[in-house]
């Protein structure tokens, strides 16, 4: 089980992604405005006063007045951190944070994380039961069996919240509606199934009842542990593993395993053997889970019994069974319903979401996750992809109604359409597209050249980009970039590629190319010459235009004016195209798309309708209907001026070409973004706020950009260069490395062109 992937970095890439700006993953942020006097008036003394008594006198009242419908407690005493073991409480804080983070990421569920310095299971209770008034839900983490055993069913009984120990239920979720589908695909039915389960910790006896639950029959089902299989004339079995000890014969996992039509594992690498692969039934269901090594690998499981249906915790081979899939969504439906509790029927609901999402019709974006291999439902897609943008829709909307309806739900929905679009608009969906493009990128490396090699920052994409698994990182520079590596802890510098322009055995070829390009505009054949050799853009650009490379990425150590000039002496627009930049502004539930911020310093009518929608492209590839404002300082025609016509005429020129998004303009920022005032203007083609705001000129767009970069609260990708032949990308001067990175998967992932 896992919730995260396989990508590789180093040790100080990690604690440098923790360590950098405000240590840790999370801060809190006030929800209302905290500006004035009163402002603070209203939030603390005297106005805290009034919601005081309110609850006071209806405690239900706290949903309503305070964040505790929306916060979640995920808590550890770190005696079984992921699979380091028991390293404490303290050493457990960056996994709990960072399940906050996946919490906030995924549901938009808040959530505070809590380390417990205790191993005193009755202490922990204690602690925890305590603070039942402060928080919407519990998400245990990271306990040790079998305490995480008594300290979760106790807290049930005595909390009135829901209660949930993701270590043992998501994983059981994520498998049962794996096990959902296998069984759909190889026509069984669940009450028939033979199931064999090795490892008899927490995950695995939560699996164990979770299928029993949804109709497994008990007797049909094996469990073992480190000493075989768990029967009933053992006398060394605790309470939680005697109550799946079976009636058998069988002693040993070889023996369990004939016949069996499914393999649970949650134990140890190499645990199953291909051998006993090949003595279970027709068309075997393996699931080996164990972590961070499965106890067989699918390559291993198919040369054993090519018919065999394998999933495992990892994301490089298909069917990831990931706890990612399953813990934000549940709360987010228990916490909508103020549920008392994670009852069996809201798991089982959530497995059934989970198997009939991955029958469905797989997005395009969902596929391209898996290098266009998974188009559809089948033995490699029985589990949907973590960012599948319908988890949040359907997952919860199943849990909120499962509550409902056996009766732990609080607060019951009375309109699930309405509820169900609610939750589609929670979240943005350009993370889910930026984190499907990370997939893709993996799914299919390309070649993506770093123009400015001798830099610390571009190296450290670049080692990035390489761990990552997204591509071939190829290095512009001289030999000494080898010792910058090295200097940057990279074990092995000489398996990165590195061109030197200085030693490159293609330069003439380049020269004759860019000298039959530049011949007519100035260019003396010496000139070019020295510009190949001695520009690393210039060398960069011909590297990408002859084939070298899939994508190319500069910017760091020149103005973007200066790039741009330079990139475009070898590479060329788009046909009847001219290039521009767009920075896109990411929020919490917003994107913005913001053009041209870097090229055209006054464009033309012609070249504002074409920025709108090339940037209206954009924003549907990054998962958002478009709506385009023209942006002015005048909101039609008040106040009047005397650079409105391009707007105007560009407006004219969508209507003609009978564009397929909303378009309006020229009008107000304000105008554009605010509904109140879009209330104004009833005539208005905007149905609701503009996510793509083309800007009149270059001095207001770059200058708009950069002071939203500084001074707003949303992350901000770009500027991404788009129009341009060969995909080319032009970094700010100040791009860190996950900029450099960003800017990479886009480009050579065709996002941005």
């Amino acid at each position: 089980m896992s919730e995260g992937s396989n990508v590789k970095f180093s040790d100080a890439e990690a604690l440098a992604f923790h360590a950098e700006g405000r240590p840790g993953k999370i801060e809190i942020i006030a929800s209302k405005p905290m500006a004035t006097q009163r402002d603070l008036s209203l939030a603390y003394s005297p106005g805290v006063a009034v919601p005081v008594r309110a609850i006071a006198e209806d405690p239900s009242k706290a949903y309503d007045y305070t964040a505790k419908g929306n916060l979640v407690a995920v808590i550890s005493n770190g005696t079984a951190i992921l699979g380091l073991g028991n390293l404490g409480a303290l050493a457990s804080k960056p996994v709990m944070e960072g399940k906050a983070v996946l919490f906030k990421r995924f549901a938009d569920v808040d959530s505070i994380d809590l380390e417990l310095d205790t191993e005193d299971s009755d202490a922990f209770i204690n602690a925890v039961a305590l603070m039942e008034p402060s928080f919407g839900g519990i998400n245990l983490e990271d306990i040790g069996a079998p305490a995480c055993f008594i300290i979760e069913q106790t807290l049930r009984e005595r909390m009135n919240i829901p209660v949930f120990h993701d270590d043992q239920h998501g994983t059981a979720i994520i498998t049962a509606a794996g096990l959902i589908n296998a069984c759909y695909l190889t026509n069984r039915k669940l009450a028939e199934i033979k199931v064999v389960v090795n490892g008899a910790g927490a995950a695995a006896i939560a699996c164990t009842e979770l299928i029993k639950a949804m109709g497994v029959r008990g007797d049909n089902v094996i469990m073992c542990d480190r000493s075989g299989v768990i029967h009933r004339g053992r006398t060394d079995l605790d309470q939680w593993k005697s109550a799946h000890a079976a009636e058998t014969q069988h002693r040993t996992l070889g023996e369990a395993l004939k016949g069996a039509d499914v393999f649970l594992g949650l134990s140890a690498a190499g645990a199953l053997k291909p051998e006993m692969v090949v003595e279970m039934a027709k068309q075997p269901i393996i699931f080996a889970m164990a972590n961070p090594d499965p106890e067989i690998t699918p390559p291993e499981a198919k040369a054993a019994r090519p018919d065999a249906i394998v999933a495992t915790g990892r994301s490089d081979y298909p069917n990831q069974v990931n706890n990612v899939l399953g813990f934000p969504f549940i709360f987010r439906g228990a916490l909508d319903v103020r549920a008392t509790a994670i009852n069996d029927e809201m798991k089982i609901a959530a497995a059934q979401a989970l198997a009939e999402l991955a029958r469905q019709q797989v997005p395009e974006e969902v596929t391209a996750a898996y290098g266009g291999k998974a188009h559809s439902f089948g033995v490699d897609y029985i589990i949907p992809a973590p960012f599948d943008p319908r988890l949040m829709e359907l997952v919860p909307a199943a849990v909120a109604q499962a509550a409902m309806d056996s009766g732990v739900a609080r607060f019951p929905i009375k309109d699930m359409t309405a509820y169900r679009a609610a939750l589609r608009s929670r979240l943005n969906p350009t993370n889910a597209v930026l984190s499907l493009a990370y997939d893709a990128a993996r799914a299919n490396p390309k070649r993506v050249i770093f123009a400015e090699g001798e830099e610390d920052v571009v190296l450290r994409a670049a080692i990035q980009f390489r761990d990552g698994g997204y591509g071939t990182p190829v290095l512009v520079g001289r030999d000494s970039v080898y010792d910058r590596l090295r200097a940057l802890g990279v074990d092995d510098p000489e398996s990165f590629e590195l061109l030197n322009s200085r030693t490159f055995p293609h330069v003439g070829e380049m020269t004759d190319y860019l000298y039959e390009r530049l011949q007519r505009r100035g260019y003396l054949r010496r000139e070019v010459a020295r510009m190949v050799k001695q520009d690393r853009n210039i060398f960069a650009a011909l590297l990408l235009a002859m084939g070298k490379g899939d994508a190319l990425i500069t910017g760091v150590t020149r103005p973007y004016g200066q790039n741009m000039r330079q990139l475009l002496r070898v590479l060329d627009p788009k046909p009847a195209c001219t290039p521009f930049g767009i920075h896109i502004l990411i929020g919490q539930h917003h994107t913005m798309f913001m053009a041209d911020t870097t090229v055209t310093e006054r464009p033309s009518a012609e070249q504002l309708a074409d920025m709108a929608e090339q940037t209206a492209a954009v924003a549907r590839r990054m998962g958002h209907e478009p709506r385009v404002a023209f942006i002015s300082y005048s909101t039609f025609g008040n106040p009047e001026g005397s650079f409105l016509e391009n707007l105007r005429e560009a407006v004219k020129l969508l209507d003609k070409r009978q564009v397929d998004f909303e378009y309006e303009g020229e009008m107000a920022p304000d105008v554009a973004l605010n509904p109140a005032m879009r209330d104004i203007y009833p005539f208005s083609r905007l149905t609701g706020a503009a996510n793509v705001l083309i800007m009149p000129g270059l001095q207001s767009a770059n200058i708009s950009a950069k002071l939203l970069r500084e001074l707003g609260g949303d992350a901000v990708i770009g500027p991404v260069l788009v129009g341009m032949k060969h995909p080319a990308q032009v970094s700010a001067m100040t791009a860190s490395a996950s900029d450099l990175v960003t800017l990479a998967v886009l480009a050579a992932g065709g996002i941005v062109e």
